[in-house]
């Protein structure tokens, strides 16, 4: 039987660390200890890799201005079917685009008199090979005075192997923090009781992408940051 210290004990047990089922049950007056037989400890490891984004989304769409509202929305959205044109015609696959916004509203030049109405449709374009990037822009930008990029955003469209990589991480952090642990506590670390992922995330990180690229492509898709949780609770022997 091993003896721990209270105030030890206590540190771990208020940072969710170490847990000792019924250990402070039926303590004596005076003792100033706490048994922990059957012990557990119960860490969480981290761990992240870096992958290159190999598909990019491009959020774009139309915005016209109308004297009357069935004016702006009916040229909208033959504006809009241009786009869509446009965007077929530069290799981007049907099934890669997605209406994201359709709005109609008044304007007003001296409020409640309405000077006029704005229409706009947004569509979401799904660029499955980076190569074809800035021919796809290219295309939004030519489709008329009424087109308008919005945005991009990167992403892995197979995230398997980063996310098998970043588990191996985070399991290795989470023993590591055990056996550190049991070592402080004058113990030795056992079996694994439990192991649960608390979910996967993925962050932009820094990265001077356009270092890598072709002298004549414009888009950086940069790195991003593939990360696993793992919560894991060990015996203590």
């Amino acid at each position: 039987m091993i003896t721990i210290r209270y105030a030890t004990a206590a540190a771990f047990l208020a940072a969710g660390l170490l847990t000792t089922p019924a250990a402070f049950a039926a303590t004596p007056a005076g003792y100033a200890g706490v048994v922990a037989d059957d012990a557990k400890i119960t860490v969480t490891g981290n761990g992240a890799v870096s992958a290159a984004p190999d598909r990019m989304r491009l959020q774009a769409g139309v915005e016209v201005r109308r004297a009357t509202a069935g004016a702006a929305f009916g040229d909208a959205r033959k504006a809009a079917a241009t786009l869509r044109t446009a965007l077929l015609a530069a290799g981007v696959d049907e099934d890669d685009l997605r209406t994201s916004e359709i709005s109609l509203g008044p304007e007003y030049d001296d409020y409640p008199k309405v000077s006029g109405y704005r229409a706009g449709q947004g569509v979401e374009v799904l660029v499955r090979d980076l190569d074809d990037a800035d021919r796809v822009v290219d295309a939004v930008a030519a489709a008329g005075e009424e087109a308008r990029l919005n945005g991009v955003s990167f992403e892995i469209g197979d995230p398997k192997a980063a996310l098998a990589a970043a588990r191996d991480a985070a399991y290795k952090d989470a023993e590591a923090k055990a056996r550190q642990y049991a070592k402080l506590t004058g113990r030795r670390l056992g079996r694994v009781l439990n192991v649960s992922e608390d979910g996967e995330g993925r962050a932009p990180i820094p990265f001077e992408g356009v270092h890598l690229m072709a002298a004549d492509k414009s888009i950086s898709p940069g790195r991003q940051s593939v990360g696993v949780n793992v919560r894991v609770v060990f015996e203590l022997r």
